[in-house]
């Protein structure tokens, strides 16, 4: 801890220098020259004048932090979290101006700057204290200056040789110990391997310059009046004195001076070389504000109380940056009584329930700052969910996710008992039962910044959900709307009428059952629309078009290239992330104003709207359930844009009673997908478990299952059996399986308390995430891979990482199969012929003919998508993949996605079996393949942040072809060769360079370290002359 703490001290030093607060940017007058009232103020100002006129750096004092009681890592988490926040929300303009780094020294030539220094020791080297002393001071000012503005402050020789006492007053004053607060981006602006250089120059320089406490207290006393020189006569007694300790110390002192010079030349070198951004006085402010805003938080962190400000115990800074940033400048009601209750502040588990759109997430964001900053606790964030602050709680009782996000939360609450759990949700029924799981309170309100009306259309009708009438709703009007009859035949269900009558000024979601409705919706709406739509933001639509090409290599669905222009898109997994993320922001700010969109949009996006329109009661071709419907409506109404907002559902007749039992009914149960979710659920949580040794034997792992909530609702759940047989079967079953084995040393043990271990295949599986269904399948394949591995091509190493779960949801277009299959070399066809699959089965597949012999399917459809990602590899463009496939863009993104991580899964399985060693180095360079998907190399700049395909041409193309092309680069020069890039993005993408290689070089530096290291078992001498005797 102390080496840890000492190098943290360090390090901050080093970055707060580069950064000075407002108060160490003014020089510090002597004492006699200081004078009360305007005076003061006026010297000072003269002094910073003179400073900028000059173009010096003023002097700042060398700070020591003194970390508070906590560890290092909570200590930067606990400081960094607040600076991000101001760090995403909004970053301050940069001053972009340059200055010379050398002055009129610009050469290493005989009149240069170091030709000078070498003269000036020269003149000194008859007075050994003294040249002692400036050797001493000259090079700590260098590593002071350099860390404080990463170059060198050149002064004139002349006043170098003059040594003025007021200089020599605020060199002393540079080395006082100052407690100055840390920033939370200390570790952006300096690269990594700077540091390291600064680091290892002080070093040098303190082995250099080292001197008695006594010689530096015969230095500071020897300088006592403002303006006066040192006085001759006590040069001339100090070389008398030291007259033959100068003679016994003259070769030291030769090659302490050569070394100096060589540390400025170095120093030199390197800052020529590096980049420093110049900050304005408006950042600085700006900065030093937040720093006395942190220097208040750490100095009541010190203190034994928890809380650091007004602000729901937080900094007053916390609240001044929601009201600059997201408009917030109160609370709501309940928000305050949430963030108040008792339980929270005793940090009891808590359950909150309110309507979408009612402020959950602000809560959220509040209680993690406060264990951040307050309590110098970690919080754990598991996307797309929160588990200090579990957002979405309904989602335990949805299949696989829920299952997983079920364990998460048991091993949680089995293993730790200080970890505060708080669960916020939107819909919740039964949740006494969340209740007794999670050991919580619940607190929960009817709240709604903006208020919802529901309505039904039936026909041309419009009726308005009503809780207390007879049939659930009332009469509200008839929809006044003049259709002609070919507009009729279009739009039977009067869309166009509706969605018109809010936009474009207003915002609109029309959710469709499927994804190809959503498509033909929006073209449909648009042909209807007038042209007047289309001058509303006309040059801003322009720019989303643009921007959509720019990240699609120049492509653009035809559908969004018609819609887009009248402020209409649609919105479904068959996008790409990117693609959905633009169009997303266009929607936000209003240049969109429709979207058409699938359920997933209500359940994964907070995108409101003033209207919502239902456009079936159906997903896909299941009837809508009431937490569904909650979904979707709760999106209408924009708090602080919308006075109301409207929900219709469009039904049919037919539908009609089903739709009225639909409004009326309370929201659905959630329940425990523990153990109906077999393999994913109750077997990997018991591989687990053992695995990572929380419960190992039969009583344990029982008790661990009744604190889950499938415990809890075991009677419910549990008709036939008993949650006691469902354990001990479910241990059998592994146990089989070959994935686990009972401990078979202590025999006299009881059946409930013998002990499980985890086999190799078991540790694989584990260590793997792999889904329990296939993991002997897995297995078989690899080893089956081994006898014949086809390496002329990625094809057969492509077809083992293909996901298991999405080859059997897939569904091949036998015409394309076929073709695709006869382009294959000689090699990809024997690929094909050893798992089995011949051409003529595929011809026969593609002409409709019968088939007599049997193929395994799911080996015929994940060599179809292998098929997909080897042709993806190879063009790396998905848009070309999409059309050759005639699959959606979405769908093969999400398959590359799923290749890559079930592409890591395997790796990690193999590392755990010694028989697999040869996939091991294979793996790994497919893996970066699959996650990058770009030519090879483009991925060594693909692994710096912030650099994506696109720009990672943009620099191969023009000549950064490596990490340390990029490492060494200079941002200016960045910017000039490359399109498009702001100066912050060039400084971040140099910045993770450098980091990145420094990185790389401290692990090849720690395998050396390792290398060179006695072994703990070398015979020792003594050793071996007892086994001589």
């Amino acid at each position: 801890m102390d080496e840890g703490g000492s190098r943290i001290r360090r390090r901050v030093s080093v970055r707060k220098r580069d950064r000075p607060s407002l108060a160490c940017r003014f020089a510090v007058p002597a004492a006699a020259e200081l004078t009360p009232g305007d005076e003061e103020e006026e010297e000072e100002e003269k002094m910073v004048a003179g400073n900028r006129r000059r173009k010096k750096t003023v002097e700042v004092q060398p700070v020591e932090v003194q970390p508070p009681q906590l560890s290092n890592a909570e200590f930067l988490v606990s400081l960094s979290t607040l600076g991000e926040l101001i760090q995403t929300q909004g970053s301050y303009r940069n001053n972009d101006s340059e200055e010379d780094m050398f002055g009129d020294y610009d050469s290493f030539a005989e009149n240069s700057f170091l030709a000078q220094v070498d003269d000036l020791e020269q003149q000194y080297m008859q007075v050994p204290e003294h040249r002692k002393h400036a050797s001493d001071l000259a090079t700590e000012d260098l590593y002071s200056e350099n860390i404080k503005h990463n170059k060198l402050s050149i002064t004139t020789v002349g006043s170098f040789t003059e040594l003025k006492t007021d200089e020599h007053i605020k060199n002393q004053c540079r080395h006082e110990d100052v407690s100055v607060e840390p920033e939370p981006d200390i570790l952006y602006d300096v690269p990594s391997s700077q540091v390291l250089y600064f680091e290892n120059l002080k070093s040098s320089s303190n082995d250099l310059g080292d001197q008695s406490t006594k010689e530096r207290d015969w230095n500071a006393s020897s300088h006592k009046t403002a303006n006066e020189e040192l006085p001759q006569n006590s040069i001339e007694h100090h070389q008398q004195t030291d007259d033959s300790s100068s003679k016994v110390r003259s070769s030291s002192e030769e090659n302490r001076r050569k070394s100096l010079k060589e540390h400025l030349k170095s120093a030199m070198t390197g800052n020529a070389k590096a980049h420093t951004p110049i900050f304005s006085r408006t950042k600085q402010l700006k900065e030093t504000l937040l720093s006395e805003e942190i220097n208040v938080a750490k100095k009541t962190i010190e203190s034994s109380s928890n809380d650091l400000g007004p602000f729901y115990s937080l900094p007053s800074k916390v609240r001044d940056l929601y009201v600059q940033f997201k408009g917030i400048e109160k609370l709501y009601e309940w928000q305050h009584t949430c963030l108040t209750l008792n339980s929270v502040q005793e940090r009891k588990n808590l359950i909150y329930s309110l309507p979408t759109s009612g402020g959950k997430t602000l809560v959220a964001e509040i209680l993690m700052l406060q264990e951040l900053l307050c309590r110098r606790r970690d919080v754990l964030m598991i996307l797309p969910y929160v588990a200090i602050v579990q957002e979405k709680l309904h989602m335990i009782g949805e299949g696989s996710r829920g299952a997983i996000l079920e364990m998460t939360l048991a091993k949680i609450l089995y293993t730790s008992k200080t970890t505060q759990i708080i669960g916020m949700s939107a819909t919740l029924n039964n949740v006494e039962d969340l209740q007794e799981f999670l050991q919580a309170e619940y607190y929960t309100s009817q709240f709604r910044p903006v208020e919802l009306k529901e309505y039904l259309k039936i026909n041309d009708a419009i009726y308005e959900v009503d809780s207390k009438a007879e049939n659930s709703m009332t009469f509200s009007r008839l929809l006044d709307c003049q259709y002609s009859d070919t507009l009729k035949k279009m739009d039977p269900d009067h869309l166009v009428a509706l969605v018109t009558e809010v936009i474009p000024n207003y915002s609109c979601l029309v959710f469709c059952p499927t994804k190809k409705n959503c498509e033909n919706v929006a073209e449909m709406i648009c042909k209807f629309l007038s042209k007047e739509y289309l001058k509303h933001r006309e040059k801003e639509k322009h720019e989303v078009i643009k921007n959509l090409k720019n990240i699609s290599s120049g492509n653009l669905c035809p559908v969004l290239k018609r819609t887009i222009p009248f402020g209409v898109a649609y919105h479904h997994s068959g996008l790409t992330s990117d693609e959905r993320k633009l169009l997303e922001e266009a929607y936000s700010t209003g240049v969109l104003c429709l979207f058409t969109c699938t359920s997933t949009l209500a359940a994964g996006v907070n995108l409101p709207a003033r209207r919502v329109i239902l456009r079936a009661p159906y997903v896909a071709k299941e009837f809508l359930k009431r937490n569904q419907y909650k979904q979707m409506i709760g999106r209408a109404g924009r708090a602080g844009i919308d006075s109301i907002g409207e929900s219709i559902l469009i039904l049919q007749e037919k539908d009609k009673q089903q739709v009225l039992e639909l409004i009326s009914r309370p929201l659905e149960n959630c329940y425990s997908h523990l153990v109906q979710e077999f393999t994913k659920g109750i077997q990997t949580l018991f591989l687990s478990l053992i695995g990572l040794k929380i419960a190992t034997n039969l009583d344990d792992i029982y008790h661990f299952m009744c604190g889950t909530f499938f415990g809890v609702q075991q009677k419910i759940l549990l008709k036939e059996k008993s949650l006691w047989e469902i354990t001990v079967e479910s241990l059998r079953y592994l146990t089989e399986k070959g994935l686990l084995q009972k401990d078979t040393n202590d025999k006299s043990k009881e059946e409930i308390q013998c002990s499980f271990n985890i086999t190799k295949l078991g540790r694989a599986s584990f260590k793997g995430t792999i889904d329990l269904a296939y993991c002997d399948i897995l297995y078989r394949d690899l080893k089956k891979g081994l006898e014949g591995l086809v390496l002329e091509s990625l094809l057969h190493l492509i077809y083992l990482t293909t996901p298991y779960d999405m080859a059997s949801q897939c569904v091949p277009d036998w015409m394309i199969y076929f073709r695709q299959f006869s382009q294959l070399s000689p090699a990809e066809q024997n690929v094909a012929a050893l798992l089995g699959v011949s051409e003529n089965f595929i011809g026969k597949k593609a002409s409709g003919q019968a088939i007599k012999k049997k193929v395994d399917k799911d080996i015929v459809n994940r060599l179809y998508l292998s098929f997909v990602l080897y042709t993806l590899l190879k063009e790396t463009n998905i848009w070309s993949v999409s059309e050759k496939f005639n699959m959606p863009r979405g769908y093969i993104q999400s398959l590359l996605t799923g290749a890559a991580s079930f592409s890591s899964c395997v790796l990690h399985f193999c590392e755990e079996l010694d028989e697999f060693w040869v996939y091991r180095a294979l793996l790994v360079e497919l893996t970066k393949k699959l996650t990058y998907c770009v030519k090879a190399e483009l991925i060594p700049l693909m692994e710096v942040t912030g650099v994506l395909e696109g720009r990672a041409r943009q620099l191969y193309n023009a000549g950064y072809k490596s990490l340390m092309h990029l490492a060494n680069a200079n941002p200016e020069v960045l910017i000039r060769t490359v399109d498009h890039l702001s100066r912050r993005q060039a400084k971040q993408i140099v910045s993770s360079a450098k980091m990145l290689l420094h990185e790389k070089a401290e692990a090849l530096q720690e395998e050396v370290e390792e290398l060179l290291r006695l072994p703990s078992d070398f015979p020792s001498m003594e050793a071996s002359s007892t086994e001589k005797a």
